[in-house]
Parts: C-alpha cells; structure tokens; sequence
C-alpha cells in the first residue's frame, strides 16, 4: 500500500483497459481520475492536482507522445509511465517519458513502475 494516497492521471482510449487499470490502482491506495483521450487528459492535467500520469501511446486523434510533450510544458515535473501494445518507440517519444512499459508485462510490472516513480530522488 502507498502511504499517501497519490492522484494518478490514466488516459487511454480503451474502456476496459482504463476501468481494469483504475480497479488495480485504486486497489493498491491511489486515487485515480480517468481520461478516454488526449484532449479530456490535457484537461485534467491541467486542472487537478495530479502526481503521475499512466498515459497510452496508441490513441486516435493524439497520440501519447503528443500528450506527453504537451503535458511537460504544462508541469514538466509531474512524471510520466507511458504504456503501449508497441515495443521500441521512437526516442523522440520515450524521451518525453519517464517511464515506458509495454501492456502486455502486466499488473505488478505496472504497480513496481509506479512505486518508483514516487520513490525519493536521493534514495540509496
């Protein structure tokens, strides 16, 4: 369990996809708001306080990477676990990312991935 519950940002276009992922993190204490596309995710970036964004790569209209670059001019600091059914996107994506992980490495790799991105930067 997290010890603060941090507000997780998961933006996918995949229903069943988003409601498994908001199941599983709000399971494990996080609170979770969700977005069906880039758009309505730029949205609640902006106006809530997230603390990480699980974003998808594959989205109709902007894709992740767009997303991704969007959302570091608006808080460049809040870190970012991009997925995608993809393996080896292109640098100039994973760049903007801190994190990247393919969909099919499942629920725990997503929950450790997770953990280390609110892990402290100084830790030993």
């Amino acid at each position: 369990m997290t010890q603060t519950s941090h507000l997780i940002l998961c933006v996918d276009d995949e229903l069943i996809g988003l409601r498994v992922r908001k199941v599983l993190l709000e399971r494990a204490g996080y609170r979770v708001i969700t977005a069906m596309d880039g758009a309505s995710g730029l949205r609640l970036f902006e106006s809530e306080p997230v603390e990480a964004v699980v974003l998808d790569y594959s989205m109709p209209g902007m894709h992740g990477g767009e997303v991704a670059s969007r959302m570091r001019q608006i808080k460049p600091d809040v870190p970012i676990l991009l997925l995608s059914a993809y393996l080896g996107l292109p640098p100039e994506v994973t760049s903007l990312v801190n994190l990247y992980m393919t969909k099919g490495e499942g629920a725990p790799v997503l929950l450790h991935k997770l953990e280390t991105l609110f892990q402290p930067l100084n830790t030993p």
